[in-house]
């Protein structure tokens, strides 16, 4: 089987199954763990994860079911507004738990259904917005299969996103879907320096900036969070979060919840530092 090899293992993230099994027992029992509810998606960071592995892994296992979870849909990709969308074809991922094999099956339909440019294991991107959630969904559901999407920051997102979850509704496929964004990228590092410099421009992305790209998310308005991704610079990936915002509305879902919100600032304090959030869409 054509595998997507690991790039990121060793550097943003443990090497070894036991070192990420530590790691995420590690976060589990950080702040308040995961969240117990009837969750179908979630918004996940994407950082090394020293710095916002805890927030992801949390997320992911709040997504946990009293039912075989079928298949984990992943949309993320660093791209831009006129990018192409792609989707692993076939396959599978590794992880150091073991890999993750493609759910060909849904993500032909998928592509059957609307344009999506298909990329084997071998020409597959190595992006850290999937590999790094990888161990997470192997180790929370190991027999699940895995379906890898990078969705652009335009209207498309939301098409995707729905496509997704009716095509795994007409396979009769319990899924879960996750979106991999980070949030603000602040300081000179990366050329947004627009609230000066210091414990200001901290506040100001955490009490305004990143706040307003997560009350676009909780409130699942996709065509707001592709707006505040590209007009504020609060989501370096708001397709992807678009995405997984307009599948859990076609999922059925009812309301959002906030599991955490931080920054790489409180793990290196420093003029440039990112935002991270966790968000959770939910049933009922």
């Amino acid at each position: 089987m054509e595998k997507k090899k690991m790039a990121f293992a060793g550097s943003w993230y443990p090497a070894s199954a036991a070192e990420c099994e530590a790691s995420i027992k590690g976060f589990l029992k950080e702040k308040q763990g995961s969240f117990d509810g009837n969750f179908v998606g979630g918004i996940v960071p994407h950082a090394g994860w020293y710095y916002s592995g805890s927030i992801a892994c949390r997320v992911i296992a709040s997504l946990k079911s009293d039912e075989k979870i079928d298949t984990i849909i992943l949309f993320g990709g660093h791209m831009h507004k006129q990018s192409e969308p792609f989707i692993l074809s076939h396959g599978a991922v590794e992880t150091p738990f073991g890999p993750i094999e493609v759910d060909e099956e849904l993500t032909d339909n998928i592509i059957a259904g609307i344009g999506v440019r298909q990329r084997s294991p071998h020409k597959f991107p190595d992006d850290n917005t999937f590999e790094l959630q990888y161990p997470f969904i192997k180790y929370f559901y190991p027999d699940a299969r895995i379906v890898v999407c990078g969705v652009a920051p335009s209207f498309f997102a939301a098409v995707i996103g729905s496509m997704a979850v009716e095509e795994a509704k007409n396979l009769s496929k319990n899924v879960r879907i996750i979106g991999s964004t980070d949030m603000t990228h602040y300081g000179p590092d990366f050329g947004f320096t627009i609230a000066g410099t210091g414990e200001k421009a901290v506040e100001w992305v955490k009490n305004t900036n990143d706040r307003n790209a997560i009350k676009a998310m909780i409130t699942m308005d996709a065509s707001k969070i592709i707006a505040q991704g590209l007009e504020n610079k609060n989501m370096c990936c708001s397709g992807s979060a678009a995405a997984t915002a307009a599948a859990g509305k076609k999922f059925g879902a009812a309301g959002a919840v906030e599991l955490d919100y931080a920054t790489s600032f409180e793990k290196s304090a420093s003029q440039s530092f990112v935002g991270y959030a966790g968000i959770l869409y939910s049933l009922s």
